[in-house]
């Protein structure tokens, strides 16, 4: 059979169009005219006062942070349960990572763990999207406001998610993308920030550019402008050729989200009733971008046997994110319990706007089977109804 990869880009003959437009002009590299445009259209779409396209959204948390002044001697709570670029980030400028553990229902992060971990040292908390799921932000908002504390939402994964009615992206006062290519939408790698506060904006373009600001901006200008570096900046910045292939996919954002909601939905149908996992939980006031489909197996099932199955039969699969404070890079003394037991139970199964629903049959049927030769119990082998998709949900 043909394999079914874990994620697929989205990417055809639109973006490719867009990409020979870009070549045809005189301008490919950072802070051009396609990337000019690009960040007026973030802005546009999603309300904030400034959009700073960079090159990861690892590169947006590394700048927000230094914008902020946050450095040596400052802690910043990070969710743990995610890919560790929260923790990463504050490392960049010399601040302490402090983990703070899960929700066990959602894997987003705890507000009340948030606030445990409060202390003297503590400078803001970075929220995570985790796999596309938007955090607490309305919990999230008031406990930062009352301590008065910076509030960062990293919303990697979540491009297309709302919460309340809020795009995922805006739900704080700074926000992180990534277009990394098993997001929502890509240019193959690529990020942005965005910005309620135009300062936090224009410090954030100025640093992405090596300290000198936009030197295109500059080749405009008649005379010879000799630029001057006026911060130690980094190249972050984003090329026109994938500013100009995201504006093609900011433009399809609805229908390849509908695409994937079809097949969240079919999983759902398949694997409801299942005895061996949970599903995915979304809570009423928000929706999930489904950048990662996450099951969590049973504790008698044997994970890694299941994926060697699946993998054996070319259906990709993931352990899913990490339990950040576990990794060896933090040597962290805490434990956050919830995100431990995810990483240990979690599992990714293929989710991408290319699936189709023969594919999506093919690995919930591998995936029922796999749990059943892996599991030290031996569940009921019935079939789950619609019925039982919908009580489990219910109940995840």
């Amino acid at each position: 059979m043909d394999p079914i990869p874990l994620v697929h880009a989205s990417l055809g003959k639109q973006e490719l169009a867009a990409v020979e437009e870009v070549f045809a002009s005189e301008w490919t590299a950072g802070q051009g005219p396609r990337g000019k445009a690009l960040e007026k259209e973030l802005a546009e779409r999603y309300g904030v006062a400034d959009a700073v396209t960079l090159s990861s959204c690892a590169a947006a948390l590394h700048l927000a942070l230094l914008a902020l002044g946050v450095g040596p001697g400052d802690e910043v709570i990070v969710a743990d349960y995610t890919f560790p670029a929260p923790a990463h980030a504050a490392r960049y400028v010399g601040a302490v990572p402090v983990f703070a553990d899960a929700r066990p229902d959602t894997g987003t992060v705890d507000p009340q763990a948030v606030a445990d971990l409060i202390g003297p040292r503590t400078v803001g908390v970075i929220a995570v999207d985790t796999v596309g799921l938007p955090a607490d932000y309305a919990e999230l908002e008031a406990l930062t406001g009352r301590h008065g504390l910076f509030l960062i939402e990293d919303a990697a994964c979540a491009v297309g998610a709302t919460y309340r009615g809020r795009p995922a992206g805006a739900l704080a006062p700074i926000g992180a993308l990534s277009f990394h290519g098993r997001k929502g939408i890509t240019s193959g790698e690529g990020g942005a920030l965005l910005a309620a506060d135009p300062a936090i904006g224009a410090d954030v373009r100025l640093r992405s550019s090596f300290g000198i600001g936009s030197i295109f901006d500059k080749s405009q200008t008649i005379g010879l402008p000799i630029p001057e570096f006026t911060e130690v900046g980094y190249n972050y910045k984003l090329s026109d050729i994938a500013a100009a292939i995201l504006q093609v996919q900011l433009g399809r954002i609805e229908e390849l989200l509908e695409r994937r909601n079809a097949v969240a939905a079919r999983y759902a149908e398949l694997l409801g009733g299942e005895e061996l996992l949970t599903l995915p939980h979304v809570p009423d006031d928000r929706t999930h971008a489904w950048q990662s489909y996450l099951v969590a197996l049973d504790p008698g099932v044997d994970r890694a046997g299941v994926a060697a199955e699946l993998r054996g039969q070319g259906i990709g699969c993931g352990h899913g994110t990490w339990a950040s404070h576990t990794q060896p890079v933090y040597e962290a003394k805490q434990t956050c319990p919830v995100s431990a037991d995810l990483f240990a139970r979690q599992l990714a199964i293929p989710m991408h706007a290319e699936l189709t629903v023969d594919q999506a049959e093919r690995v919930s049927h591998a995936l029922r089977t796999a749990l059943r030769n892996h599991s030290v119990r031996r569940p009921s082998a019935v079939p789950a109804t619609s019925t039982d998709s919908a009580n489990q949900e219910g109940a995840s």
